[in-house]
């Protein structure tokens, strides 16, 4: 269900990029379809997940997974010191997760 919320909320973000500042009618109810599933997705995942680690898998995993669409298939640029920070992004996850959920 968490893989499904990051999913929604990464197909929204990449939608707002082409809805023009909500200017243009689908791209812009795919980014709101998108992330009203996404919110709906990560409460049902807060049942059973600490909010701490799921919003930090949700949230980390978003941000990695925009970043690399918006290199690969927006002509956004690749230099050392973006793609550190997206290396950053996901230790941080990880050590955040090492932590458990006391």
């Amino acid at each position: 269900m968490l893989a499904a919320a990051i999913a929604a909320e990464v197909a929204g973000t990449t939608a707002m990029k082409y809805s023009e500042g909500f200017t243009r009618l689908w791209p812009s109810l795919v980014t709101v379809v998108g992330y009203v599933l996404a919110f709906a997705l990560l409460a049902q995942t807060l049942k059973t997940l600490s909010i701490g680690t799921a919003y930090a898998i949700w949230a980390g995993a978003g941000t990695a997974a925009v970043a690399a669409i918006g290199i690969l298939w927006m002509g956004e640029s690749a230099n050392l010191v973006k793609l550190a920070g997206i290396a950053l992004v996901i230790a941080g996850v990880v050590v955040l997760n090492l932590g458990g959920s006391h």
